[in-house]
Formats: structure tokens, C-alpha cells, sequence
């Protein structure tokens, strides 16, 4: 979907294979993305270490400034993702240390230290699984995430943000409590990549024959009136209704109902719901829903 906005939006002719290089720059984004919140996790967990050293080294030090709790700095978890190989390489090559706020890694360390969640997590002596990924969950959601400066900070660093945080969000807490489970050099997977790409490409070729069927549904709607984004979600799902033998219709359908209410206008969730139900109601009446490959497809 944003591949194709970009493609919609540029003026000057797209060049070959421009289309997949995008898809590729906007899957890229995620990963460095994703690469950076886990790094910015680390950051904080290992900030104990620092806070420590700082205080240790005032020139009249307090007792409590020379036994600063550095448990956190050896979660298991942590060190899990930092020992993960495939984390290394993501880092060598995204470079987030270079991006990294320390003074806002600073500022939600401290805030972490102040809450209760940290006091019970630093009194434990044994290292249990599950508390281990909770303090870093706990770090994420509750003081990453609502903080306005990091999300600010953010939002500065990365474009998608607003288009990626949901989906990371889930995916993120996912690998706090299996680190070491992704492959950040294949993140997507060829089965993935391979869909998306076939996606685009169906929906590129086919462009005059879902328009075909679009067109007729408008009634008084004015073609070039309507929001871009929902004329790219519309011509989607008939690439899907006519090319994608694997997704039932009814799947599309609430698929590109949500994609629209996230992504468009508030009218877009109802405008796309009823034109995509009407072409899917045509298709089988006309016992036209026969699925193929678009590239062995005659129209």
C-alpha cells in the first residue's frame, strides 16, 4: 500500500524495477526501526552500569552512591539480545548507537528506578524467565512508549513510525520473551517477500482490469475525487479477489475494511467495505471468482 501511494504520487514516469526498490526501502525502515527500539531497551537496561560508575565517582560519594544496584545490567534477556548474532550484524549495519539520545536513555532510567515495578525487580535474588522479559516489557511499554520526548525523538529518526508502531509493538514483546528468534538479515521471510512482491506487481499489470470493475460501482462518484489511498486499497482487493488463490474474499474484504479506517478518511472504512462487497457479489453471481496466477491470467 505505501509502495503503491509513492508510486501514485510521484510525477516523473517510473523507471524499471523502481517498484521494488521502494517496497524494499519500506521494508528496510521497519527493520531499522525495530533494530533501534530493541537497542534503545539495552541502552536503559545497561544504564545501571553507568549510574553506577557516575556515582561511585562524586567527590564525597554517599553510601547509597557507592552500592547502586547493577541488576538489571546483567538481565538474562539482555544479554541474550546482545549475544544474539544476528542483533550484531543488524547493529553493524543500521548503526543505531549513532542515533541513540543519551540524556533521554538517562532521564527513563531514572524514572525506571523510581517505580515500584524496578524495587521488586532489583530485591529478587534468583533470576526467574519471566521477570527477567517483564523489567524489560515494563521499560518498553510503560516508559518508553508514553514518553513524549522519546516519542519525539523517534518520530524525528524514523517516517514510518506512525505507519510501524502498532505492528512492532506486538512483535517486539513477542521477542522480548523469545530473544534470539529472529533473523534480522530475513526478517520478512522468502514466503512473505514473495506475496508482497506478487501483490505489487498484480496490482501494477492489472491496473486497466480493476479499474474495469471499480469504475462501474461509483455510481455518482467522481473517479478522480476520491482519495487516492482508497482507489490503491479498492484495485488491491480485486487483485486479490481474481489473482490470490489463498486468501478467502471475506479475509480481503475485512482486511482493506481496516487498512482504510486506519489509513484514510473517516467515510473510507463504510466507502470501501461497499464497493469491494459489490464487485465480490458480481463475481461469484457471474460465476467469475475463479482465482489464477495474474500472470497466466487472460482478461
Amino acid at each position: 500500500m505505501q509502495t503503491l501511494y509513492t508510486l501514485e504520487a510521484r510525477e516523473n514516469e517510473q523507471k524499471p524495477g523502481e517498484d521494488i526498490r521502494i517496497l524494499q526501502k519500506h521494508f528496510d525502515q521497519t527493520r531499522q526501526l525495530f533494530v533501534y527500539l530493541i537497542h534503545f531497551i539495552t541502552e536503559i537496561a545497561r544504564y545501571a552500569e553507568t549510574d553506577s560508575r557516575v556515582r561511585a565517582s562524586k567527590h564525597l560519594p554517599s553510601d547509597q552512591d557507592k552500592n547502586v544496584n547493577i541488576r538489571l545490567a546483567g538481565n538474562e534477556v539482555l544479554w541474550k539480545i546482545l549475544e544474539d548474532t544476528s542483533f550484531q550484524k543488524a547493529v553493524a549495519t543500521d548503526k543505531p548507537h549513532l542515533l541513540i539520545n543519551k540524556e533521554i536513555v538517562k532521564k527513563i532510567y531514572q524514572e525506571l528506578a523510581e517505580t515500584d515495578e524496578y524495587k521488586r525487580y532489583i530485591h529478587v535474588e534468583a533470576r526467574e524467565k519471566k521477570s527477567e522479559k517483564d523489567i524489560l516489557s515494563f521499560i518498553y511499554t510503560d516508559l518508553m512508549l508514553p514518553n513524549e520526548l522519546f516519542e519525539s525523538h523517534v518520530e524525528e529518526l524514523f517516517t514510518n513510525w506512525d505507519d510501524d508502531i502498532e505492528m512492532l509493538n506486538q512483535f517486539l514483546l513477542a521477542y522480548l520473551s523469545k530473544p534470539q528468534s529472529v533473523n534480522f538479515q530475513d526478517m520478512l521471510g522468502k514466503e512473505k517477500w514473495d506475496f508482497a512482491k506478487g501483490l505489487l506487481q498484480t496490482v501494477l499489470e492489472k491496473k486497466e482490469i480493476t479499474m474495469a470493475f471499480i469504475k462501474p460501482k461509483l455510481k455518482n462518484w467522481d473517479a478522480e475525487r476520491i482519495a487516492t489511498l482508497d482507489m490503491i486499497l479498492m484495485q488491491m482487493g480485486v487483485c486479490e479477489f481474481l489473482f490470490f488463490e489463498t486468501i478467502p474474499p471475506k479475509v480481503t474484504i475485512n482486511e482493506y475494511i481496516d487498512l482504510a479506517k486506519d489509513y484514510s478518511t473517516e467515510q473510507s472504512g463504510h466507502f470501501v467495505n461497499g464497493i469491494l462487497d459489490n464487485i465480490h457479489k458480481e463475481l461469484v453471481a457471474e460465476n467469475k471468482m475463479h482465482k489464477v496466477n495474474f500472470k497466466a491470467a487472460k482478461f
